[in-house]
Formats: C-alpha cells, structure tokens, sequence
C-alpha cells in the first residue's frame, strides 16, 4: 500500500487516537539483553535509547525524567511526505505542548506529556477539521464543458452511491445522475453556473445552478453537488459552494435555493426559504429547502420556489 505524500491530505484524513498506557524514554545498559516490552528504539553514539511501557521500566529498575503519553495518527503517511512533522508540531508548540516524533512504516506517533494528553488530542482534532475545511491548493475550478459531462456523470453515480437522506446504498443507478442528464439539456441551463472542480487534470467535484423562479422573480435553483468520495470532507464543496456563489454575486443574481442539510448549508448564510417568503416546492421539506438571499435579495418576495424542468417533478 502506497503511503500518503500530499499534506493536507494528510492533515485532513489523520485520525489521532491514544494508545493505552504510559510511556517512557530510557537509556539502555550497555551489553543488556533487549526485553520484549521494547516499542522503539534509536543507536546513538552515545549508547541505546528505548521507548517502553512505564510499568516495564519500573520493573527492571531503569531510570527516566519523561513521562508521555502515545499518541498514533492513523494515516498511512510516505516516509518521503513533506511538512507532516512541521505542521503537528507547529499546532502542539502553539499549545504549549512537547512533542517528540516516532516515524513508522506505516504511522507517524507522538509521544507528548502523558498530563497534556487530553488537550493534544483536542488541538490534533481541530487542525484536522480545519484542514478538512481548506480546498486543496491546486484545486482548478473551472466552467463545465460538454467534453467533461461522462466523467461528470460517472462522479454523480460515485459520490450519491449512499443516500443521503437514508444513509443506505442504492440500488442501480442513483436519480440524481439522471436528473443532471437532463439539466444539461433542458432550457433553463446556465453554462456559467456549471462548475467543475478539477485535480491534477481529474475531474473531483461538480456542482450546477440552474434557472428558478418565485413569485415571477428569477433565482437559481442549486443541485445536484458532487464530490469524489473518497476526496469528501477535504474542502472541494466548499470550494465549488463559494465559487458558485461569487459568481452569482457577480452576474447580479438574487438568490440561491437548495434543497439539503440544515447543517452543513447555513455556514454559506442559508436559511430556512419561508424566513424570506418562499414556500418549498413541497412542504415536507420544511427547513431542509433554504435559500442564501444574495447582494442585490429585493425583500418583500412572497411565493412558492420553481424549479427548472427536470427538477420540477421530484
């Protein structure tokens, strides 16, 4: 299995979890048989250094300053990864905590003080989250071009292959790849809303808007999004979500309507749509169908949202 080389990858998808026990740093006998407790061990010139259990250590009467707790980040990093070491530590020195790095084939693990071990793991998690956050650094987000429309459809298959609704796997084709088939197609297709998110020449994320109306106002009706699962959760919504709406600030549209999570969206300024007068399409929707009011919103809009052709039947 090939490690992982890119850094917010890496930073994105490490899962820091707490071995048991306490560790500590020894010095070894020169000429004493290694015991099996041994976890690591480094020859300097000076003599043998181990990592053992405490409780090993204290049994064979050997001698030590540091005690620390162990820490695994559950990523398979290379061991050629570049700035891994630099940005944990970096996160831990900017929380006043010590750090000591054991590289393995596999794991990067940190041996911290064992009385910081709780407040390690709660920084670990958030610089984790906030790179989940971050749009990898060369991201291409691009206009859709007819050329791109299998790959797009394949990744729409790929990514809505769970439910999101029901959280359980679909069976055959999901309705989503169909109703983006027909988007490209039908009349209210905006070619400058239809946004792909592309990585190293491979197509990782789509997301299109298309033409809707309330109350004769026109807006944009977002849906389907798409991201490559397994690139979920490394800041490519977000990128596709932001560039969507700069460029609808841009072209001076109103608003934004979607159907999806009350979670995730409101971070973007959605809300639920009849906060603004807007009535879903279907009222058991209720709070999930939310609409972001945008620059130029006029207020005092009352109605029910429309959407484009192939999306007004579901």
């Amino acid at each position: 299995m090939t490690g992982e080389k890119k850094l917010q990858t890496l930073l994105a998808s490490m899962h820091p979890v707490l071995r048991e026990g306490e560790y500590v740093y020894v010095l070894w006998p020169h000429g004493k048989p290694l015991v099996a407790g041994i976890e690591a061990a480094v020859r300097e010139a000076e003599g043998l250094t181990v990592v053992l259990p405490r409780a090993e250590a204290d049994s064979l009467g050997m001698r030590y300053d540091f005690v620390a707790a162990w820490i695994t980040l559950q990523i398979h990093s290379a061991l050629e990864a570049v700035g891994l070491t630099a940005a944990v530590g970096s996160a831990l020195t900017d929380g006043h905590i010590s750090c000591n790095v054991l590289a393995g084939f596999h794991h990067d693990h940190l041996l911290v003080p064992v009385s910081d071990s709780a407040r390690a793991l709660e920084i670990l998690a958030g610089l984790a989250a906030e790179s989940a956050e971050m749009p990898p650094p060369d991201l291409v987000l691009r206009d859709e071009t007819a050329a791109d429309r299998d790959a797009i459809l394949v990744l729409i298959a790929e990514a809505f292959a769970v439910s999101p609704a029901t959280g359980t796997r679909v069976e055959g084709e999901p309705v989503e790849v169909e109703v983006l088939r027909q988007l490209f197609e039908c009349e209210e297709y905006l070619s400058r809303f239809s946004v792909v998110a592309e990585l190293e020449g491979e197509i990782v994320g789509h997301v299109i808007s298309t033409r809707g109306w309330a109350d004769g106002l026109e807006l944009l009706g977002l849906g389907p999004m798409g991201v490559t699962p397994r690139l979920q959760r490394h800041g490519i919504g977000s990128a596709l979500m932001n560039e969507t709406v700069a460029r609808a600030n841009a072209a001076g549209e109103r608003g934004i309507a979607l159907l999806g999570s009350t979670e995730y969206y409101p971070r973007f300024g959605f809300v639920a749509s009849t906060s603004l007068g807007i009535e879903p399409p279907e009222k058991a929707w209720g709070e999930r169908f939310q609409l972001l009011p945008l620059a130029v919103w006029p207020g005092g809009v009352h109605g029910t949202f429309r959407y484009a052709g192939p999306l007004a039947g579901m």
